[in-house]
């Protein structure tokens, strides 16, 4: 086997390297055994240049410095980094390697080698989940920080590399997953390299325009900001603030994406400066202050009322706090001018609204919290020895697995081969009669791992089977499963819905739709597909089944020829005299964080009622308006007004009755009228409030106003009117 050979270079920087981290870090006290493993594998020729052919043992000492500068990584993380290129599992067990070297060198090296597994498999990697796959398998955070850190000497070393195709490789990987990784853990300056040198060489013709743009502009730039700055500061002293400002210019990377978001040029940028001002002020006296501040800079800079950006009066739903306008500065240049607190910039940096989340970069679960520690273990002076300790402890209730061409999903702890089946597709799911994991064939009760790669097995034959509810975790398989069921329900009742009907006619009675449900309800069955299932099943006789309908029927008859005649429907009005009555009770909202008791109200232009989606919109009185998630005013209040968006939901049990309207549309036959109002008068607690019903044509169409408790009675309701023989359509207004 042939040795790696080093130049002459790469030994003299592998000497400067390793004196640079002595420096850092100290000596490793576990250096001879590292030394050892690392000639080892030279030795057997384990070792050999990568693809842009860089020496391995000189690039994995470069990625240590990287780490131990800009992430504050000790001895355990430049131990692993070495004995990782080293292929120290080659030589010991995990075991032998924890012995020697401890549980947290072992801990990583396990977390590098899983994450390295994940570039082996053909998947859609520039997604939210991939990230989020990379962390959970990495079970020491350290593994993150190294892989950042190594992705960046990558970077750093291919600048002039003939390797064109695997250079833009690696550069779109910096892009969508590491700078973003860098980005959430408070990385800033190495989320910057990354993003800037993937600009570099992916549009190697734009980054060098901005960036000759902004070297022959820097002198002037800054003196600028300067000039800027200093009448700002004389004005705020002079009111007696306590305060400090900052001020930057926006990276590369980052103007070119407002560039392409704005179809400018870069001249057209307008936020190209940006002046922070923080102020030293009391919680008390926060928002007026800021207010000053606001006053002072825009009395002596005319702003742009379309950039203004309130979040004081009305935060962010993520708590982000801050003042933002643009103004036009010395020589007719915007200038973006973010105003807030100390309190209010250590939340935005640490707290709940960190950049990363408000710049649209998705978190959720555990992973918020987990970042957040880290992000203050990174930034703190002290805390050097806190990265140590960490332990990864995120998506501990999730698990992510591959489909066969690669793309990755993402399921609840628990979730079985079924629910992998019914996310693909219904069809599938409903086939489903086991599956493979890992090229094993395993029933459709298996569970799911992260970084199973899973393929479904169907048959034609199969059909979905009732304690398939009970396997399946997703509520998202559960109603596809319950949906099939009742489509199988339904094929099976047909035969008796036919007979009944055929019976009926041989006795030459007439089936009327509301007289069959009264039947029904009378039988005690809630759905109408158990009625006829239990019919098809011979569990109820047909003949004692007619029978009753037929008494039911002149009952009916006797009381339409008696106090309620039957009529048409035209022109047809009903009040009911009694809705003053009606109690109305309040039922209690939940409203974002669980507050209790908010003056809310109903929107009238969506009228919700218990049960409905909701969200809450705040007004500028401060009162909360509720309307329905599918509003007809939603999306442009979402789109508008975004910041005034609150979360709402329903909480116990509806009491109160609310009035909604429905519309009927059907043949105008003899009799429709009564059919309609013995369905609503035989419902327990839906009061008629209403019927207004014109007919033209023979077709009628309907307003009906009823009182009811909950979205449940409205969707029964509504079902049985579908059902009255002749109605076309009933719908929500």
């Amino acid at each position: 086997m042939n040795s790696l050979i080093f130049s002459r270079s790469e030994k003299e920087e592998i000497v400067t390297l390793r004196k640079h981290l002595r420096s850092a870090i100290g000596n490793l006290p576990v250096e001879k055994e590292v030394v050892h493993v690392l000639d080892h594998a030279l030795k057997q020729g384990w070792l050999e240049r990568d693809a842009f052919s860089l020496n391995p043992i000189v690039t994995a000492m470069q990625t240590a410095v990287v780490a131990v500068e800009e992430t504050s990584l000790r001895q355990e993380g430049v131990t692993a980094i070495l004995l990782n290129v080293g292929m120290v599992s080659k030589l010991w067990s995990d075991q032998e390697i924890e012995k020697r070297f401890g549980k947290g060198v072992a801990r990583i090296l396990k977390g590098l080698e899983k994450t390295r597994q994940l570039d082996k498999r053909n998947t859609a990697a520039d997604t939210e989940n991939f990230r989020n796959l990379l962390l959970s398998f990495a079970e020491d955070m350290r593994v993150i920080l190294i892989m950042i850190a190594s992705q960046v000497n990558l970077m750093r070393q291919i600048r002039d590399t003939d390797e064109e195709e695997m250079k833009l490789k690696v550069s779109q990987e910096a892009s969508y997953l590491y700078a973003p990784l860098a980005h959430k853990l408070g990385l800033y300056k190495l989320k910057s390299e990354l993003e800037d040198l993937s600009l570099k060489y992916l549009e190697h013709d734009a980054y060098y325009m901005i960036k000759e743009k902004l070297n022959a502009t820097k002198r002037s730039r800054d003196a600028y900001i300067a000039r800027f700055i200093g009448p700002i500061e004389k004005k705020l002293m002079e009111a007696g603030l306590r305060f400090h400002m900052k001020g930057r210019t926006k990276s590369i990377h980052s103007i070119w994406q407002k560039m392409k978001k704005q179809k400018c040029a870069f001249e057209g940028i307008y936020d190209l400066f940006a002046i922070r001002i923080i102020l030293n002020s009391p919680i008390e006296k926060e928002k007026m202050q800021c207010w000053q501040v606001y006053s002072i800079v825009t009395d002596m800079y005319t702003p742009n009322p379309r950039r203004l950006r309130d979040w004081l009066s009305v935060p962010k739903a993520n708590g982000y706090e801050s003042l933002h306008i643009t103004v036009l500065g010395p020589e007719n240049k915007w200038v973006e001018v973010q105003i807030r607190t100390e309190r209010m910039d250590e939340v935005a940096e640490k707290g709940l609204a960190a950049h990363w989340r408000y710049k649209g970069i998705k978190g959720e679960g555990n992973i918020d919290e987990w970042l957040n520690n880290i992000r203050v273990a990174l930034e703190g002076n002290d805390s050097r020895q806190m990265i140590d300790q960490f332990k990864m402890d995120l998506y501990e209730d999730e698990v992510f697995v591959f489909t066969p061409k690669g793309d990755l999903l993402r399921f609840p702890k628990g979730a079985t081969i079924l629910d992998f089946a019914y996310r693909i597709h219904s069809r599938v799911g409903n086939q489903c009669v086991g599956g493979k994991i890992n090229n094993k064939i395993v029933p459709v009760r298996e569970q799911l791992h992260s970084g199973d790669l899973v393929e479904i097995m169907t048959s034609a034959n199969q059909t979905p089977k009732r304690e398939w509810v009970n396997i399946v975790k997703t509520s998202r398989a559960k109603a596809k499963i319950r949906l099939a069921l009742k489509e199988t329900q339904v094929k099976e009742g047909l035969y008796a819905k036919e007979m009944l009907e055929r019976r009926l006619k041989n006795r030459k009675v007439e089936l009327v739709e509301g007289t069959l449900s009264h039947l029904i309800k009378k039988l005690g069955f809630k759905e109408t597909s158990d009625f006829y299932r239990q019919l098809a099943e011979e569990k109820l006789d047909v003949n004692e089944v007619i029978e009753k309908y037929i008494d039911i029927r002149a009952t009916e008859k006797n009381a339409s020829m008696g106090l309620v005649p039957a009529r048409s429907a035209e022109d047809f009005y009903y009040s009911n005299p009694s809705e003053e009555l009606i109690k109305q009770n309040e039922d209690v909202l939940v409203i974002d964080r669980d507050l209790k008791g908010l003056d809310y109200q109903l929107a009238r232009c969506c009228r919700p009622i218990f049960g409905d989606p909701i969200f809450g919109f705040v007004g500028v009185n401060g009162g909360i308006k509720i309307h329905r998630v599918d509003c007809p005013n939603a999306p442009e209040l979402r789109r508008r007004f975004g910041y005034r968006i609150v979360k709402a939901k329903w909480s116990g049990k509806g009491s109160s009755q609310y009035s909604i309207t429905l519309r009927v549309v059907g043949n105008d036959d003899i009799g429709i009228v009564n059919n309609i109002t013995n369905i609503i008068s035989k419902e327990e607690k839906i009061v008629m409030r209403s019927i207004n019903i014109d007919s033209h044509d023979g077709l009628f169409g309907g307003i009906l106003t009823v009182l009811l408790d909950d979205t449940s009675k409205l969707e029964a309701l509504i079902k049985k009117l579908r059902t009255v023989k002749g109605v076309k359509n009933v719908e929500r207004l």
